[in-house]
């Protein structure tokens, strides 16, 4: 496939806002893709470049995109910078300074869409000193050699960004549809692999095997969260309930086969080399071949720290045994996904905990069972007074589902509402804050994954995280308006609010009344901030709990 008919069929879907629509263009290209080229298309059409599992990391932000297309079209960077600034769309200011360059080229050659994938593995493994020259190489040579259409989407492939619509379950539909398998069975597939190029290789080469595969060692699949609920509602619904604490740390997942050991975090970032002592604490726990989920909290005087601790030794890249002894880590392990090569996923819950009590010598999280919701109250009420965020309860015949936020798993927090958001952007500080960000924009996300803003927020946050978060963001600057900045959007902040409004201000169609900085959310990926949908049932619960609606 040349990757000018990839850009083309990109320019497509973008027009379409039919999710049925986009499957059927996807389903109708599916089969007609060679083996190799496949698993490269699905991934690219999300944004992909590298599959969800890989902590691969391409190492090309924007400063070095505008530098290479500075270079492509014969102008100072400035000038590139200037059109995405009035712009704020990347991938459109590329293609449009690309159909105006002053440098034509005496020779271009078509771009295959393999030959793009292969330089951009060769821009990710590139290391060294002159690391960024050799990625800037490759760039200037797939600018110089791009259509304007094509350069649009390469630059948001460089970004990661593509802005096209194209979420999970699109593609998980338009597989299905493509090579005639059950939907289900390619989502199974999908969180065993955690790579929809890989699944959707499957389902043309090899359908039968889909309903095989397995978790592997060393590939970490998404981890299954939790949605807010009733101890009542419950037990009304499933009577006999598992009671956890819910601790204010860092969520893992940990491997071991083969005498290898790895953690990785709830952004299924490998962060072995930030904490091994949490490692050699679980490796030394169990003799068997294991992937378990966790929690790491960082304690002192018996007590849980604050959740920003744990990040603070989890972003160590420097330093780490001293502060291994500074800040005493221990884990907390309630799920166990893998032992001895058997994938466990689909056993119940309570299946799973036994392996895991037999498994594990230490570190298993505590655990009540109870159909009374006055015990698991009670339960709730110690947890609290331990230093804990609440409790989760689990369903006992649920299984573990990978990525899936349902019913199944329910969190139980004290009632101060709080929302998890991308940050998207924000506005330069005055006085003595006048060279930092003084509040920041955040966003949802709608069905397909696109963003929809929602709020700013500027209170809550000291001069020392102001600080702090300059240094996170000043890198991350796509586009500059006056006093507003445009941010890749890639930091998640939880926020805290006094009530969901109605409002016609933000793209979402709602905004926070007195929004508050909780805490940044280094742990969680943009994919996982709240949804549309998750927002119109927050107002709705809002409402019927009584609190007043805008404009009473």
């Amino acid at each position: 496939m040349l990757f000018r008919e990839f850009a083309e069929l990109c320019d497509r879907l973008e027009t379409i806002s039919s999710r049925l629509a986009m499957i059927d263009v996807l389903s109708g290209v599916f089969p007609s893709l060679s083996e190799e080229e496949l698993p490269v298309f699905v991934r690219f059409m999300r944004g992909k470049i590298f599959p969800d599992w890989s902590s691969e990391k391409l190492g090309f932000g924007p400063g070095l995109l505008y530098e290479a297309l500075a270079y492509v079209i014969g102008k100072k960077r400035q000038v590139v910078i200037s059109a995405i600034n009035s712009s704020g769309d990347t991938g459109r200011v590329v293609e449009d300074l690309l159909e105006k360059r002053e440098q034509t080229m005496f020779f271009s050659e078509d771009l295959e869409l393999l030959e793009v994938h292969a330089r951009f593995l060769q821009m990710a493994k590139t290391s060294g000193r002159k690391s960024q020259q050799e990625r800037m190489r490759s760039a200037q040579y797939l600018l110089s050699n791009a259509s304007p259409l094509e350069g649009r989407y390469l630059s948001r492939l460089m970004l990661e960004e593509m802005r096209i619509g194209i979420g999970e379950g699109v593609v998980r539909e338009a597989v299905a549809k493509g090579f005639a398998v059950p939907v289900e069975i390619v989502e199974h597939a999908h969180q065993a692999l955690n790579d929809l190029g890989e699944v959707a290789l499957l389902a043309k080469t090899d359908p039968a095997a889909l309903a095989k595969v397995h978790i592997t060692p060393f590939r970490p699949v998404k981890m299954m969260l939790a949605q807010a609920g009733s101890i009542a509602g419950m037990v009304e619904a499933h009577g006999f309930l598992a009671a956890e604490n819910k601790y204010d740390g860092s969520r893992f997942q940990f491997h071991k086969a083969g005498g290898r050991t790895a953690i990785y975090s709830r952004r299924l970032e490998e962060m072995t080399a930030s904490l091994p002592d949490v490692v050699a604490l679980l490796s030394a726990a169990t003799d068997h071949d294991v992937i378990i989920d966790g929690e790491v909290i960082a304690m002192q005087n018996g007590k849980p720290m604050p959740f920003q601790t744990v990040l603070r030794r989890i972003r160590r890249k420097h330093g780490v045994t001293d502060a291994a002894d500074a800040i005493h880590m221990q884990p907390r392990v309630f799920d166990i996904l893998v032992c001895d090569g058997e994938t466990l996923i689909d056993r119940p819950f309570s299946e799973r905990r036994k392996i895991l009590e037999r498994v594990m010598k230490d570190f298993v999280a505590p655990q009540m069972v109870s159909d009374s919701p006055e015990e698991i109250e009670s339960y709730y009420h110690a947890a609290l007074d331990d230093g804990n965020e609440g409790i989760m309860l689990k369903v006992l015949d649920s299984p573990y589902l990978p990525g899936n936020r349902g019913k199944l798993w329910i969190k139980i927090k004290p009632e101060v509402d709080t929302i998890d958001l991308v940050v998207t952007g924000a506005e330069w500080g005055e006085g003595k804050r006048a060279k930092m960000f003084g509040s920041f924009l955040l966003a949802c996300q709608d069905e397909n994954g696109d963003l929809l803003e929602l709020s700013r927020v500027a209170t809550g946050i000291d001069d020392a995280m102001l600080a702090e978060l300059y240094e996170l963001f000043k890198d991350k600057i796509i586009a500059e308006h006056g006093k507003t900045v445009v941010f890749e959007p890639d930091v998640v902040f939880e926020v805290g609010y006094a009530e969901l409004q109605k409002s016609t201000t933000y793209a979402a169609g709602y905004a926070l009344r007195f929004p508050r900085f909780v805490r940044l959310r280094d742990d969680k990926d943009p994919s996982e901030v709240e949804t549309i949908d998750s927002l119109f049932r927050r107002y709705n619960m809002q409402n019927k709990a009584g609190i007043n609606e805008p404009g009473r």
